[in-house]
């Protein structure tokens, strides 16, 4: 995809993985909106990639309701939706509060696909798009302390790979963006937990949880939107876990070669 000129929503741009991708986007040539809670920090980093602020709570419905409509209102269409928000879980799940469950589920899994399902109609009948989903090497292993969190994002992969197979026949594209441990507020809130000590003791043994810079994973985002590349998924050493969890999409993409999908009525 061509991304000079090209508008890019991310949200959660405030900071950590968010920050990074606005920044990666807007060296790139594209026109950036930040989308976050924090009106100091969105128009901080607004500022410094010469892009545009939107002030937002995204655990308030009627706000995510109205998103696509008020950045594409102020900045045109958009051409990248970058779905990045969210929300963790530190602690065994039996400890969580009901709060927390709804808030992870809804900002984690909810919001995406409802932004998604606002901005798909104008990218179809533009036939250009690209939806970015932050995922997590956790969607496709889940591990103890993370079982919310890791729920929603296991969600995150099958939506992206169903909708991905709906798009088959357009020039929308999707990127399924899956981490392991990076270095942002996020990792630090899972480290300063003790339920994760003998976990993280075991992998740190097993050399199996490098640590990777935001801008890291931003500059492959950036790469794989351009080369409209499926996927990106660190660290490289657990290549086999991620390619196990593809397993399945990969059966059904297999299963439904040659089968198209009409493109939705209002569209």
């Amino acid at each position: 995809m061509q991304l000079q000129g090209a508008t890019v929503l991310v949200t959660g741009g405030s900071r950590g993985i968010g920050e990074a991708m606005a920044r990666a986007f807007a060296a790139s040539g594209s026109k950036v909106v930040v989308a976050a809670r924090s009106l100091d920090d969105i128009n901080r980093v607004a500022r410094e990639v010469r892009g545009i602020a939107v002030p937002v709570d995204l655990l308030d419905r009627s706000q995510v309701d109205s998103l696509i409509d008020r950045v594409e209102e102020e900045a045109g269409p958009i051409d990248v939706l970058v779905n990045n928000a969210g929300l963790d879980t530190v602690e065994p799940f039996a400890s969580v509060s009901d709060e927390r469950i709804r808030d992870v589920l809804n900002l984690n899994l909810e919001v995406p696909l409802v932004l998604t399902r606002h901005v798909l109609p104008g990218m179809l009948k533009r036939d250009r798009g690209h939806i970015v989903m932050l995922s997590s090497l956790a969607g496709s292993a889940g591990f103890p302390g993370l079982a919310a969190y890791s729920a929603t994002k296991a969600g995150l992969n099958n939506f992206l790979g169903a909708l991905r197979l709906e798009l088959g026949d357009s020039s929308v594209k999707t990127t399924l963006v899956a981490p392991g441990p990076v270095d942002t507020a996020m990792w630090s809130h899972l480290e300063d937990g003790d339920y994760f000590t003998p976990m993280l003791k075991r992998l740190r043994l097993m050399q199996l949880i490098p640590m990777y810079k935001p801008e890291q994973i931003a500059a492959m985002t950036v790469k794989a939107v351009a080369e409209n590349r499926r996927h990106v998924r660190t660290p490289k050493r657990l290549s086999a876990t991620f390619w196990l969890g593809e397993a399945p999409r990969r059966i059904t993409e297999t299963i439904l070669t040659g089968v198209h999908f009409d493109k939705p009525r209002n569209g």
